[in-house]
């Protein structure tokens, strides 16, 4: 595929949220005022569960990056015309996907949702016209009642109730106080909120 020009390249596993498939490398400059690239390494993160295709799309990526590297070639951007070049000509003889950015699936994307068990507050808001939405407020006593009187008080809400869960569904919803919701079924909320312990309120006051 690159004609066996290139040097061996160590490849390492990563914990890493941000990336699927990375090649590092340092630079360093000389008087005259030149660059060179050197120290090259591949990191693929484990966090993506790719089929075995999608792996070797991914370090096919990354390796063209090492093949423009190691021959110091500039290209017009990280992923510019040489990149795309040398893409599309892998792609066209060897019958690859190779593309620019990984494309990631929705399940693939869910495992980047922290999986740890935390309590968190969570507002279930019922509106007249049949949405359901929720909002992970933070666990301040008077920030979660006043997204309550706010929210219940809208001339569109017909309930909102509250629980606290540790169900890690909740885990990729942000929290804040702020009054918009996060629209969801009533199938998705079924299970994770099994066992949640409900939060009443009276007055001013919270009770479970």
């Amino acid at each position: 595929m690159f004609g066996g020009e290139l040097p061996w390249l160590p490849i390492g596993l990563s914990r890493a949220r941000t990336f699927v498939g990375m090649c590092s490398f340092k630079r360093r400059r000389f008087l005259g005022g030149g660059v060179e690239h050197y120290d090259f390494k591949l990191r693929i993160s484990e966090r993506f569960d790719l089929s075995e295709s999608e792996l070797e799309d991914t370090i096919i990526h990354e390796m063209i990056h090492y093949y423009i590297g190691v021959h110091q070639w500039r290209d017009t951007s990280a992923h510019g015309r040489l990149f795309r070049r040398l893409m599309a000509d892998i792609n066209e003889r060897f019958g690859r996907e190779v593309s620019v950015s990984h494309r990631s699936t929705k399940g693939q994307r869910e495992q980047l949702v922290d999986g740890s068990a935390r309590y968190r507050v969570v507002a279930v808001v019922r509106f007249r016209d049949g949405r359901v939405g929720i909002k992970v407020l933070p666990r301040q006593s008077q920030r979660i009642l006043y997204y309550y009187c706010q929210v219940g008080g809208h001339r569109d809400v017909a309930h909102v109730a509250l629980y606290m869960t540790h169900d890690a569904f909740f885990n990729r919803f942000p929290n804040s106080s702020s009054l918009k919701v996060h629209f969801v079924s009533e199938e998705e909320l079924r299970l994770p909120l099994k066992g949640a312990k409900v939060i009443g309120v009276e007055g001013n006051m919270l009770s479970m």
